[in-house]
């Protein structure tokens, strides 16, 4: 209990993050490792409760964009089958604390912009992935979601827009399914190589799937939330700095 009324702030921006990354299909995990940044929690702690996090809001996105009719199976398929292995590799793997908080802070630009709304164009005519496009995109974002505790989807529905592969609702749903996947493998490596959670995480999974069951929902309707957006920016970019300097 005392560990919780310390971080109280904390508890009180996660839902919100949970809400806007799950309103654009994702589970979230890099908002949640840039607020665990922030709040100085260290790396053994940041990877596991993020990936477990992932798992349930991007659980929860998924269900209301394939609901809604957004996903696709083949775009999906096409990116999963390296990523999955991939990830589980990149959980087992160890990296040094001042390392991994450089990466993350890389991985946090990303996010920074899909919230800024850089990747939000959709292309006029979709293009086919070919098998090694997918393999070569889904095997570098599994293993650094494993390797950092991410989904990947912050990086994979960019990539989708950016390449033409997809619409916007569509790389939602299929980004959704993509976190979840790669949560579970990078967080099974994780767990195969001694890594523990904590009973604090369990705690904060019931707090961000509020925010992530709300947040997709609208999220798969329709939902003008640009303010709420660059403040998170915000946040991240504090996070970022604060990754590079520390």
């Amino acid at each position: 209990m005392d560990d919780l009324i310390a971080i109280w702030p904390f508890l009180l921006i996660l839902p919100i993050v949970a809400f806007l990354y799950a309103s654009v299909g994702h589970g979230g995990a890099s908002g949640y490792l840039a607020l665990m940044a922030i709040f100085s929690f260290s790396p053994e702690v940041m990877k596991p409760t993020a990936l477990l996090l992932n798992l349930f809001v991007a659980a929860i996105a998924f269900f209301h964009y394939y609901r809604a009719g957004y996903f696709n199976r083949k775009l999906f398929l096409s990116f999963a089958i390296a990523s999955i292995p991939l990830a589980f590799l990149g959980g087992m793997v160890e990296v040094d604390a001042s390392i991994y908080k450089k990466i993350l802070g890389i991985l946090l630009i990303f996010a920074i912009l899909k919230m800024l709304n850089v990747f939000g164009k959709e292309a006029p005519i979709v293009k086919d992935v070919k098998v090694w496009q997918g393999l070569l995109v889904g095997g570098i974002i599994g293993f650094f979601s494993g390797l950092i505790g991410i989904g990947g989807g912050i990086i994979l529905s960019p990539v989708i827009l950016l390449l033409h592969w997809g619409k916007m609702k569509e790389a939602a749903a299929v980004s959704a399914l993509f976190i979840w996947v790669n949560s579970a493998a990078g967080l099974a490596g994780q767990l195969s190589n001694g890594v523990e959670l904590s009973s604090l995480s369990f705690v904060l999974v019931g707090i961000a799937v509020v925010g992530g069951f709300f947040g997709s929902y609208v999220g798969s309707k329709k939902l003008n939330n640009r303010h709420l957006r660059h403040l998170l920016a915000v946040v991240l970019i504090v996070a970022s700095f604060k990754l590079f300097v520390t």
